[in-house]
């Protein structure tokens, strides 16, 4: 094949007298990626060729040979049997080509009307639109996980932390709740990214519009959009749809990485709150005692991924003129690897909730090592009559004196206690107690056992309407 039958396999190739180079074609080329799209493609394509007809501006029989011809295209690539071609460029042009080969001129006159710009825009937010779908029921299911490791240590006490200091005692149910709220403005956040990227660019075409007769609506329609982009050059060249659904991602991955190291340091035998099931830890090659927690320790990791996606995404688009731009193709990739990376986490994370033990006499034993219950020998103080800032520092006082004899403040005697402040009566007791100071927390959003299992019940409720 000479230079010019080359350059004339392109289908833009009217306008060159020599073909790509081979550095500049793999350079250029995104099918290796791209082809993810398929499916997006070939359902855009259709619901295009449907509308062309409706509007006469291709026959009843092109589509008939379009839908046809589709659909053995669908079969190849489902088969595995596609031949993807480097020379081609895209999926677009890959599943164009094989198309027109397969049904003559029908497969040609698919194009009409419409440009490899809001064609490529439109199967990103389909894609991004079936991934937020996707991700929401993950979440669904990795929340009900949540919420039933909170069910079964509800009542289960453990010190909370400012600090990695303890500080006052909560119910581990409690905690594991914390993060169920952290994971439903995840699921609000995606949700409302789906909103925006769920607007039809199709029409929009290089980005002028068409001077053909289409119906942007009834393809919106057909494809389940809520509407269509308002304005060609916004419509080929917007990406905010993919920065915002990345920042939605790295905002996940943050909470995924909080519970990540919370994980990672309960399971430390110097901790030992908790054990991770062995099928989400691996071993050492040189040391035989060795359980590592790798599945949260890598969430850490890939959450800096995530994160360097945004910041990629972001500044592809920062400096881009109006309308389109190759630069938009570098928007792929990082996307794409955000959506595998937060579906995957969903799926191994509710899992791996459900292969959790909870070593609740370890738990137990931590809050006798930092005077948990100070906060609530002050509020009794208060309560007595004293003001907070004295009863503050009266418990400071207490605080030290338990120090100095190694004891917790309830190992304290009551003649102890008095000498810090007279109003201390036999009954501060109940106060210095664990399961005192959970039930006294009795209110909405507290860590009293018969707060948290309210909770639950209000999150199971939740989760039943999405």
């Amino acid at each position: 094949m000479n230079a010019a039958e080359k350059t004339a396999s392109y289908t833009w190739a009217g306008r060159f007298s020599e073909p790509v180079s081979d550095l500049v074609k793999r350079y250029t080329a995104s099918v290796m990626f791209d082809q993810r799209l398929w499916a997006q493609d070939i359902r855009g394509s259709l619901a295009h060729a449907r509308m062309l007809a409706r509007q006469g501006i291709i026959s009843a029989a092109d589509l008939a040979d379009i839908e046809r011809g589709m659909d053995a295209v669908r079969q190849e690539i489902e088969a595995g049997q596609f031949v993807w071609s480097l020379d081609l460029e895209d999926v677009h042009l890959n599943i164009e080509k094989r198309l027109t080969a397969l049904v003559g001129d029908a497969g040609k006159r698919l194009h009409t009307g419409r440009s490899r710009n809001d064609q490529v825009a439109t199967d990103i937010r389909l894609y991004v639109r079936d991934s937020i779908d996707a991700i929401l029921d993950r979440l669904k299911t990795f929340q009900l996980a949540l919420v039933a490791l909170a069910e079964r240590e509800a009542a289960t006490p453990m010190p909370g932390f400012t600090h990695l200091q303890v500080a006052q005692p909560i119910t581990f149910g409690h905690h594991m709740l914390a993060y169920f709220e952290m994971f439903a403005r995840d699921r609000e956040r995606f949700a409302d990214c789906r909103k925006r990227a769920n607007r039809l660019p199709l029409g929009a075409a290089a980005l002028a519009g068409t001077t053909y007769p289409i119906d942007r609506e009834s393809v919106a329609a057909e494809l389940g959009f809520e509407g269509v982009c308002q304005n060609s050059l916004d419509a080929v060249s917007d990406r905010d749809f993919a920065i915002e659904f990345a920042a939605c991602a790295a905002l996940f991955m943050t909470h995924i990485s909080r519970l990540s190291e919370e994980l990672v340091l309960w399971m430390s035998p110097r901790v030992g709150f908790i054990q991770i099931a062995d099928r989400f830890c691996t071993g050492s090659s040189i040391m035989p005692q060795k359980k590592n927690p790798d599945v949260p320790e890598l969430a850490r990791g890939k959450t800096g991924r995530v994160n360097g996606h945004l910041i990629a995404l972001l500044t592809l688009m920062k400096s881009q003129p109006l309308a389109y731009n190759k630069d938009n193709q570098e928007d792929k990739e990082p996307l794409f690897d955000a959506i595998d990376t937060v579906l995957d986490t969903l799926a191994i994370f509710a899992d791996m909730m459900g292969g959790i033990t909870v070593k609740a006499e370890a738990l137990r034993a931590a809050l006798t090592q930092g005077f948990a219950t100070a906060t609530d020998l002050a509020d009794y103080l208060v309560k007595k009559g004293l003001p907070f800032r004295d009863a503050h520092e009266a418990v400071g006082h207490a605080v030290k004196a338990a120090e100095q004899k190694s004891v917790d403040l309830s190992g304290l005697t009551l003649s102890e206690l008095k000498a810090f402040s007279p109003l201390v009566a036999e009954d501060v007791f109940a106060v210095l107690t664990v399961e005192g100071s959970l039930a006294a927390r009795n209110h909405t959003g507290g860590t009293a056992p018969e707060q948290v299992r309210a909770a639950i019940v209000r999150a199971r409720e939740r989760l039943e309407t999405v």
